[in-house]
């Protein structure tokens, strides 16, 4: 018998990926397979916060808020270029729910998770504050203003994978897991390359089934397990247009089904609106959000907005299908957003299956994963959980250094656009200089492929990020795609397919290390 891993994972997504970096940290062998590109399922298509969910207060999910508002600001520390402090606006309606609840609970909000860094609540004269401009003159005179965060989602789950590998995982995109079996106690997992069509069978003491979307589908591809959970499909929409309103702060709207809706500036020159919550049942991989989903979001808005928004003023849009724990609630807005393990031992070998999560809450699962899993893994991931301090990569710098090491990028390469260097900080923190290298000159970063996305960028994107196409590039490394046209994007796609394997090169004779 070849190698025998002390982990295997399937599943590409922020937990898969939180759980191997976890483990791989803490002196674990490590096998992760995604079918596709990483965080190309549901964790790219979150509304893009890290927040401890305040309307879930409304459901008593009180331990899920603490927990998710723990780990808000200790995310926001290991990673403060790509998740930024973002204040909201939650302007009182008087016909919904009550100014004395909504203070309620944003008093919880502020003292029931330690928060230590954020600004706490505070109550807005929206007739008076900028915050007020955007909203439908003489309706909305009272409001409260408080604290979250906003996160660059699939650069998380791409920055998490990246460390994982950098302490020896060895990670899989575009690798299939087609059939997962038991022999003597020890789980052997058959993978296929998609390109290829190569199939391989790797061995491991242990199996985490986080599929998403299809984790019920990985149990049954022969795992010999009758699963107790069930997953809710339930898919949310997101749109974005022009940019609405100049001031940096995001709104809460509350809608008069009992959903809310936030309105959050993005990528400097749009606003992001959702989300949408309603079951799914359907492939997860053909989600797209409807022309229904796109009105309501539209009205939901414009009603509050002085300005309305209609579907005509609409950019892009996204869904995604949150894998979600089915608690048999009655509605989807409903269904709990707290994760479930399911730990299974046909055979003797454990497999551990998710169901649920947030993007949040991922580093406190993985720890939770790994403290189940203890018992089956020779001792090592008993360790003292470490990941809550050290930094992702590019991420090695105080929580209010992003403006500093913009200019930093600036001074070492006078070339740089402020746009440019400011988009590069955020994206890779403290790495920007590694996709920069020498240069001299913008011409020394090679082909520019329009939206300051240029050659250089996009081969350190493949050699160390596991980007395959234009696609990966554009929508989840980046959102560039909102600035480059379909030619351009057409054109990057023909650059990768004749310079990929001469990009790939430096990852593969750094074996999967940078």
């Amino acid at each position: 018998m070849g190698q025998v891993f002390d982990l295997a994972i399937i599943g590409g997504g922020i937990n898969g990926c939180g759980i191997a970096r976890d483990a791989a940290g803490r002196g674990n062998s490590v096998f992760l397979c995604e079918m596709n590109d990483l965080a190309s399922g549901t964790s790219s298509w979150s509304t893009k916060l890290v927040h401890g969910g305040l309307r879930y207060l409304e459901y008593y999910e009180f331990r899920l808020v603490r927990e998710a508002l723990i780990e808000r600001e200790l995310l926001w520390q290991i990673a403060p270029h790509i998740i930024r402090p973002l204040r909201f606006v939650l302007p009182h309606h008087s016909g919904l729910r009550p100014a004395w609840l909504l203070r309620l609970g944003l008093f919880l909000y502020d003292h029931i998770g330690g928060r230590k860094l954020l600004p706490p609540t505070r109550s807005v004269d929206l007739a008076h504050d900028e915050v007020g401009q955007p909203l439908v003159p003489g309706r909305y005179t009272k409001g409260f203003e408080y604290s979250d965060c906003f996160v660059d989602d699939a650069r998380l789950v791409v920055l998490t994978a990246r460390d994982a590998a950098n302490r020896g995982a060895d990670i899989r995109t575009r690798t299939r897991a087609v059939q997962i079996q038991q022999a003597d106690g020890i789980w052997q997992v058959t993978v296929e390359d998609k390109a290829s069509g190569e199939r391989s069978t790797i061995s491991a003491r242990a199996l985490v089934n986080a599929g998403g979307p299809w984790v019920e589908e990985v149990l049954a591809s022969g795992a010999g397990v009758n699963a107790r959970a069930k997953v809710r499909l339930v898919q949310g929409s997101h749109i974005v247009v022009r940019k609405l309103y100049a001031h940096d702060r995001a709104y809460m709207f509350q809608n008069s089904d009992g959903r809310i809706v936030f309105v959050i500036p993005y990528q400097d020159d749009f606003t992001l609106i959702g989300t949408t919550d309603r079951d799914y049942d359907g492939d997860p991989a053909k989600v797209k959000a409807s022309a229904e989903e796109i009105k309501y979001l539209c009205d939901s808005v414009s009603e509050y907005l002085a300005k309305p928004v209609s579907p005509a003023d609409v950019v892009w849009t996204y869904a995604g299908v949150r894998p979600l724990y089915d608690d048999g609630a009655s509605e989807a807005k409903a269904a709990t957003r707290d994760y479930v393990f399911e730990l299974d031992t046909p055979g003797g070998a454990p497999l551990l299956s998710i169901y649920g999560g947030k993007i949040t809450t991922y580093r406190r699962l993985a720890e939770e994963a790994l403290e189940k899993l203890a018992p089956y893994l020779n001792g090592a991931a008993a360790k003292q959980g470490w990941t809550a301090k050290s930094p992702l990569p590019g991420g090695d710098l105080d929580v209010s250094a992003i403006a500093a090491l913009t200019a930093e990028l600036q001074r070492g390469y006078p070339f740089l656009i402020p746009a440019h260097a400011g988009r590069l900080a955020h994206a890779y923190g403290t790495r920007a200089s590694k996709v920069l290298g020498n240069a001299k000159s913008f011409a020394d970063l090679g082909q520019s492929f329009g939206g300051t996305l240029t050659e250089s960028e996009v081969r350190y994107l493949i050699a160390n990020e596991w980007a395959c196409t234009a696609e990966d590039i554009v929508w989840r490394r980046s959102k560039l795609g909102l600035r480059l046209s379909a030619a351009e994007i057409s054109a990057l796609d023909g650059w990768i397919s004749a310079h990929r394997a001469q990009a790939e090169r430096p990852l593969l004779e750094a074996g999967g290390r940078t």
